[in-house]
């Protein structure tokens, strides 16, 4: 009995020296919002009072464009993703993005509500805090998911949507980044808030690519850094708390605006697959698949996927058509 008990002692000393030397070589604190202001906000960056949050966003190109182009990001991500993206398209178009409630410098809903239902209600006072009353949706991921939902719910403001690798079907993933396999484990997922070690990040970025050498040292510390911003480690992990409602998924047969379905052909997250789901179920769509391209197109190979996102944004609605 003896030998016993202090087996259990050596171990639990084990266990304690284990986590202690984890959290001593791994653990990060919080970096407080005024700190990474200056390095991922910019003069074009602005600051908006939504449901509580501060938001960060930013609009840029014409000012007088009366349908602007609105981008979402995907998760734990942040506006950044679009970059390449909106230095082009702001030569023609008003182009708007913001960080998502739990990514980026807008940090987490004070409610700590990451439902379906919280995001799109965010999204309608977001436009109507800046008086959009009419936009070309586009998103990435959770972004896509978010989009083809608020135009369910708001039709009217959506003249066109373009859906990027587009979360909301129930999936088989080929791969998964192991912050998302982290997060959603018991445990675990406590110890994501305090210990979060910057190969687990690039581990993370480096999963969503189809060609890993385009994931560079500063992109994996915009990843990396952002996912310090007070607040966002807890909100990574309470968002996979959120139980899926699957109601909305009958009605994307009712979505009338003309789509653009853009998928990365490699994409392990959300298969290739998935795109095909999108395009059976959409009316009035145009699918392109991106070669050698993963989760990401828009980051991972911009130049490539502008292209038929512009090309989609100067067509007249009348010669949309199902592909």
């Amino acid at each position: 009995m003896k030998y016993v008990i202090k087996t259990v002692k050596v171990l639990l000393l084990c266990i304690l020296i284990s986590s202690t030397a984890i959290i001593l070589l791994f653990g990060h604190r919080d970096i407080p919002l005024n700190d990474l202001k200056p390095k991922y906000a910019n003069k074009a960056s602005s600051f908006i009072a939504v449901h509580g949050m501060d938001v960060h966003f930013r609009d840029e190109g014409d000012p007088s464009d009366p349908i602007p182009l609105v981008l979402i990001h995907g998760t734990g991500s942040s506006l950044h993703t679009f970059d390449v993206w909106a230095e082009r398209l702001k030569k023609t178009n008003r182009v708007i993005r913001m960080d998502l409630p739990a990514y980026g410098l807008t940090g987490s809903f004070p409610d700590h509500n990451y439902s379906m239902t919280n995001y799109t209600v965010f999204l309608k006072d977001f436009l109507i805090a800046l008086g959009i009353k009419k936009c070309i949706l586009i998103g990435n991921s959770l972004g896509g998911q978010i989009a083809w939902n608020f135009t369910l719910e708001q039709p009217n403001t959506v003249a066109k949507l373009i859906l990027i690798d587009a979360a909301g079907y129930p999936k088989k993933s080929k791969s998964e980044p192991v912050a998302f396999k982290v997060a959603k484990t018991p445990v675990l997922n406590k110890l994501l808030t305090y210990v979060t070690p910057r190969f687990l990040v690039r581990a993370s970025v480096e999963n969503v690519y189809f060609n890993t050498l385009k994931v560079t040292d500063s992109l994996v510390d915009r990843y990396f850094e952002l996912t310090l911003r007070a607040g966002n480690r807890q909100a990574f992990v309470d968002r996979f708390k959120m139980s899926v409602d699957g109601s909305s998924l009958t009605k994307i047969k009712d979505i009338q605006q003309p789509t653009l379905i853009l998928w990365g052909e490699k994409d392990l997250l959300i298969p290739v697959e998935y795109a095909y789901k999108f395009q059976e179920d959409l009316p009035n769509d145009t699918l392109v698949i991106l070669n050698n391209t993963g989760h990401t197109p828009m980051e991972e190979s911009p130049f490539e996927s502008l292209i038929p996102v512009i090309n989609f944004i100067n067509k007249q609605h009348s010669e949309n058509h199902k592909d």
